[in-house]
């Protein structure tokens, strides 16, 4: 398995859109889904430039298993909000610790970013065991945070510092 981070391109477009377009992948994204690969289209010509934004497939010898974006990137607090999608037909295969692994290296290595964030729907309890796993400690619970699904869900916030994934990354294996 080679799995790696590359910047998206507007080639990478159409698999992104069949990602938001899954409603039960956008729900835990609290997000509706896309209805038009031209809105897309329209987001990421409008966005591309865009550096408080950077947004990532996730490869699997050289194939698209997912998406990682760092996204309200704010260079003065030195933080960003971290968001993934792995394609339902590739979870389970260790693609999400990897590739969480490989966008907090390039947040706090290149980015030089303090912290970086989540939102985690309480019921996804399987997100937030790898978060765990990679340092990500719950810093609240958010009730009733995001309408999803015809109802009010709660999230928990959950966050990582630059100083304690680089103690742990850095050590002697």
């Amino acid at each position: 398995m080679t799995v790696q981070l590359r910047a998206m391109e507007r080639t990478d477009l159409r698999f992104v859109h069949g990602l938001f377009n899954d409603r039960a992948v956008m729900s835990y994204w609290f997000e509706e889904p896309f209805d038009a690969l031209a809105e897309l289209e329209d987001i990421y010509e409008r966005h591309i430039h865009d550096e408080r934004e950077r947004r990532f497939i996730i490869e699997n010898d050289g194939l698209p298993v997912g998406l990682v974006e760092l996204v309200e990137i704010n260079v003065i607090h030195r933080n960003c909000e971290f968001q993934i999608i792995v394609a339902p037909a590739q979870q389970g295969r260790g693609y999400a610790s990897i590739a969480t692994r490989r966008a907090l290296d390039y947040a706090f290595r290149i980015l030089n970013l303090h912290k970086v964030y989540l939102y985690v729907d309480v019921a996804n309890e399987k997100a937030a065991h790898v978060y765990e796993k990679l340092g990500f400690t719950e810093e609240g619970l958010l009730r009733e945070q995001f309408f999803s699904n015809g109802r009010y869900r709660d999230a928990r916030l959950m966050g990582v510092f630059q100083r304690d994934f680089l103690a742990v990354d850095d050590a002697p294996a």
